[in-house]
C-alpha cells in the first residue's frame, strides 16, 4: 500500500486500553484494510479463472493448427471412411478441404444445398479425422508475434505466471489477512466518523478502537500488495504482444511448465519416472516437496526428480542434457532448507560456478555463497555461520578451512563424471565429502562415456551396495539386469519422451575434400606421425580459401546470421579457434577457452544474447561444452571430431535444452578420406555403448559382440587411426 508509512502510531496509553483514533485516521486504516483484504482475496483465487483463460487459449491454438492441418488434405479422404459418402457432391457445392468441412458443420452443409444424411456422414468423417490429427500433433509454441491464438496463449501464461508465483509467495500472508481481517472491518467502522463515536456506546467505541488498531497492525505488516498490483494488472490489461513474446524467448521452459499444471502436453508419465520399479515410485509420489523457497514452476518429471533424490538420498540424477538437472537439484536444496536444513554444498567445474548462483538467486531464495577465488576463505566462514547454498569448484574442495564435524544436508556433484576415478585427488576429496553429507546427488547427463566399471564407480561414492552388484566386464546382454540393478541409485530420462515441445535437432555432415594446401598440411601431418596435427590440418593455412572447412564454415555463419540465428562454433584446439576469430571478426566473441576467468565466460555468453551483440561464440569445446547454458543460439558447429562421444553431446545440450524455442541445427566440419571419416566411425560404435547401458530404452537386436565396452584408450586410438592413415596414403603415392 503506498500510504502504510503515514499510518498514525498508536500514542501511550494505560495498558489494556486501546488508542483513541482520529475518525479521518480511523476511516483511512479502515480503506486500505479493505484494499488489503481484496488483495488477499485476489491472490488466493485469480489463478483459477486464468487457468481457464489459458486452457481456452490452448484449446484455440491447437484447433488453429489443426485445422491448417488439414487445409491440406482433400475431401476425397473422407470417403474412405465413409464408403457411402458422395463426395462429388462435397466438391460441386465448393467444399475442396476437409477444414471446409469442419467449421461449416451439419447445417451449414445442408444450409449450401448438400443432403442431410451426406452432411452427416461427412462431418461424422471430418471430425474423426481431426480427432485423429489431434491425437498426433506435436503441440509447440513458435515464436510468432503475428499469430494472434498463440499471443493470446503466450499472454494468458503470463497472467496465470504471475498469479500462480504471487499465490505460493504470499498464501499464508492472504489466508491469515482473510481470515482477521474481515473480522474487524465492521466494528471498526464505528471509529471512521465523528457522528457514529458519538451515539456508540462506551464499550463500542473501546472495540472500534481495538479494531481500528488490529486493521492497522495487518495493514503495516502487509507483503502481497505489489504482487497483487501486478496480477491485478496482468489480468485486466496483459502486455502488449511483442512484450510477452520477448520474455517467452527469454523463459520459454517456463511457460511450458506453466502450460503443463494447466493442460495434458503429452509426456510420457512412465518415462518421467524413468523407468523405476512400482516401489520405487510409490515411495517416490508419496513423498512431500515444499516449494516455499522456490521461484520456478517444475514440469512434472522434475517435481519426480527432485522427490526421488530427497527419497533415495544418495543418487546419480542421470538426465539427458538438456532436461534442468540443475534446477531439480535446487528444488531440492529448497525443500530441506524449507523444512529445517541449513548448509548445501555444491561442487562443480570452474566454468559453471557464476551458472550455479544465477540459477540459484534466480529460481529460489536460497543464499548463494561462492566460495572460489581470492576471498573463497571469507566466504566459507560467513557460509560455516549463516548457512545458504555454497559453491565450489573439485580443485577448490579440498583447500578449504572448514570444520571436520560440518555434515551438509546436501552435496550436490555437477558433471559427476569429473570423478570417475575414485582414486584421484578431486575423487578423493569428493568421496570425504559425500561420507559426511546427509544427502548426496551426482549430476551428469553422461555417466558412463567408456567403461562399465567407471559407472560402477560413481555408483561406488553413493550406494556401495548397488556398486557391488554391477560386473565391469558385463557385455551388451547385461544391459536389462544393469538397469534394474542400479534403480536405487540412478535416474535418467530422455529428451525425447519428456520434452514433447522441444524443437526438433537438424545435424549435418558437411563433407569436404581437402585442397592443395590443407591437403599437404594433412599429408605432412601423417608422415610425420603426428595425430594432433592431422585432426587440425585443415585449419593450417595462410588464408581462409585454402581451407575447405574455414571456406563451409563462413558460407555457414554467413547463412545463419542473414536468417536472424546465433551461433556456437567449437574446436578442440587453440590454434583452430584463432583461425576462427580472424576469419570472423567483429561477427564473433571469444574464444571462450579454459584460461578465461569464469566470470569473463559468462560475459561471452550473455554477450550472444544481447541485442546487437556479436552473432557467433567461438569455444574450446572443453570449456565451452560443459555446464553453460547458451539458448540463445541455434545453429552449433563442429570443427572436428571428438575423441568421446559424450564431448559432442554436451556441447550440442549447450543450445538444444530446455529453453530453446527454435530448431536447432547442428553442422559438423568433416574431410573425406582423413582421420575425419574413421573418427566418425568410432564415434558412432562408443555411443552405442552408452545407449546400451545408461538410456532407458530396451535392447531390440543386440548382440554380445555388438560393441566392445572396454573402449579404446585415446593413445590407442591414435595409434590404429595414425597407421590406417599412413597405410592409405602410402598406398596413393605408388
Amino acid at each position: 500500500m503506498t500510504e502504510q508509512t503515514t499510518l498514525p502510531s498508536p500514542a501511550d496509553a494505560p495498558a489494556g486500553s486501546p488508542r483513541p483514533w482520529k475518525a479521518r485516521a480511523a476511516r483511512r486504516v479502515v480503506e486500505q484494510a479493505q484494499a488489503l483484504l481484496d488483495d488477499a482475496r485476489l491472490l488466493t483465487t485469480a489463478d483459477v479463472g486464468l487457468r481457464e483463460r489459458v486452457r481456452d487459449a490452448y484449446t484455440a491454438t491447437r484447433e488453429v493448427r489443426v485445422h491448417a492441418d488439414l487445409r491440406t488434405v482433400g475431401v476425397t479422404a473422407l470417403e474412405e471412411r465413409r464408403k457411402k459418402l458422395r463426395v462429388a457432391v462435397l466438391e460441386k457445392a465448393g467444399f475442396k478441404h476437409v477444414t471446409q468441412v469442419l467449421v461449416a458443420g451439419t447445417d451449414r452443409l445442408v444450409e449450401a444445398g448438400i443432403g442431410a444424411g451426406t452432411a452427416k456422414l461427412a462431418t461424422s468423417a471430418a471430425r474423426e479425422l481431426a480427432d485423429e490429427v489431434d491425437a498426433e500433433l506435436r503441440f509447440r509454441i513458435d515464436v510468432d508475434p503475428d499469430d494472434p491464438y498463440a499471443t493470446v496463449l503466450v499472454q494468458s501464461l503470463y497472467a496465470f505466471g504471475l498469479a500462480t508465483d504471487a499465490r505460493h509467495r504470499h498464501l499464508d500472508e492472504a489466508r491469515r489477512v482473510s481470515d482477521v481481517v474481515p473480522g474487524h472491518l465492521e466494528p471498526a467502522r464505528a471509529a471512521t466518523s465523528v457522528w457514529r463515536r458519538l451515539v456508540a456506546p462506551a464499550d463500542r467505541r473501546t472495540a472500534a478502537f481495538r479494531a481500528v488498531s488490529a486493521l492497522a497492525d495487518q495493514v503495516s505488516s502487509a507483503r502481497l500488495t505489489d504482487d497483487a498490483r501486478a496480477v491485478r494488472a496482468a489480468v485486466g490489461q496483459p502486455p502488449e504482444g511483442g512484450e510477452v513474446w520477448a520474455d517467452f524467448e527469454a523463459r520459454s521452459a517456463e511457460y511450458y511448465g506453466l502450460l503443463s499444471q494447466v493442460v495434458d502436453l503429452g509426456d510420457d508419465h512412465e518415462a518421467a519416472e524413468g523407468g523405476l520399479p512400482a516401489d520405487v515410485v510409490r515411495r517416490v509420489e508419496a513423498q512431500p516437496l515444499d516449494r516455499t523457497l522456490l521461484r520456478a514452476n517444475l514440469r512434472g518429471y522434475q517435481q519426480f526428480g527432485a522427490k526421488y533424490a530427497l527419497v533415495q538420498r544418495r543418487t546419480i540424477l542421470g538426465d539427458e542434457m538438456g532436461l534442468g538437472k540443475t534446477m531439480q537439484s535446487i528444488a531440492v536444496a529448497a525443500h530441506l532448507v524449507a523444512t529445517g536444513s541449513t548448509h548445501v554444498l555444491v561442487v562443480c567445474p570452474a566454468s559453471v560456478v557464476t551458472n550455479w548462483k544465477r540459477e540459484v538467486e534466480q529460481h529460489s531464495d536460497l543464499t548463494a555463497v561462492v566460495m572460489h577465488g581470492n576471498d573463497r576463505e571469507q566466504a566459507a566462514a560467513g557460509w560455516l555461520e549463516t548457512g545458504g547454498v555454497a559453491i565450489t569448484t573439485f580443485e577448490v574442495l579440498g583447500r578449504l578451512d572448514l570444520p571436520y564435524d560440518l555434515r551438509p544436508a546436501l552435496m550436490v556433484v555437477d558433471e559427476a563424471h569429473y570423478v570417475k576415478n575414485p582414486e584421484t585427488l578431486r575423487g578423493r576429496e569428493v568421496r570425504r565429502w559425500a561420507d559426511r553429507s546427509d544427502r548426496v546427488l551426482f549430476l551428469s547427463g553422461t555417466p558412463m562415456e567408456n567403461k562399465v566399471a567407471e559407472f560402477k564407480n560413481m555408483v561406488g561414492y553413493l550406494q556401495p551396495e548397488v556398486a557391488g552388484q554391477l560386473d565391469p566386464n558385463a557385455d551388451l546382454s547385461g544391459a536389462r539386469a544393469f538397469r534394474r540393478i542400479v534403480a536405487p541409485a540412478y535416474l535418467r530420462r530422455n529428451q525425447e519422451d519428456v520434452l514433447t515441445e522441444l524443437p526438433e535437432m537438424v545435424q549435418v555432415e558437411e563433407w569436404e575434400q581437402f585442397g592443395p594446401v590443407d591437403g599437404a598440411a594433412y599429408r605432412d601431418a601423417v608422415l610425420a606421425g603426428n595425430f594432433m596435427a592431422m585432426r587440425r590440418a585443415a585449419f593450417a593455412v595462410s588464408a581462409p580459401d585454402e581451407s575447405a572447412k574455414l571456406v563451409r564454415l563462413r558460407e555457414l555463419v554467413t547463412e545463419a546470421v542473414d536468417g536472424g540465428r546465433r551461433v556456437i562454433v567449437f574446436s578442440y584446439f587453440l590454434s583452430v579457434l584463432e583461425q576462427v576469430m580472424d576469419l570472423l571478426g567483429d561477427l564473433a566473441v571469444g574464444p571462450l577457452t579454459g584460461s578465461v576467468p569464469v566470470p569473463e565466460r559468462q560475459a561471452m555468453v550473455d554477450a550472444l544474447s544481447e541485442s546487437g551483440g556479436p552473432s557467433v561464440l567461438v569455444s574450446q569445446i572443453t570449456a565451452g561444452g560443459v555446464g553453460l547454458n547458451v539458448q540463445a543460439a541455434s545453429v552449433v558447429v563442429f570443427c572436428e571430431p571428438q575423441v568421446k562421444p559424450t564431448i559432442e553431446a554436451q556441447a550440442v545440450a549447450r543450445a538444444h535444452r530446455m529453453g530453446q524455442t527454435r530448431t536447432v541445427q547442428v553442422h559438423r566440419l568433416l574431410v573425406e578420406q582423413s582421420v575425419d571419416q574413421r573418427m566418425m566411425e568410432i564415434l558412432g560404435s562408443k555411443a552405442a555403448l552408452f545407449e546400451e547401458f545408461a538410456r532407458q530404452s530396451e535392447i531390440t537386436d543386440a548382440s554380445p559382440s555388438a560393441v566392445d565396452v572396454a573402449a579404446p584408450s585415446e593413445t590407442s586410438l591414435s595409434r590404429t587411426i595414425l597407421a590406417e592413415e599412413q597405410e592409405r596414403l602410402s598406398r596413393t603415392m605408388r
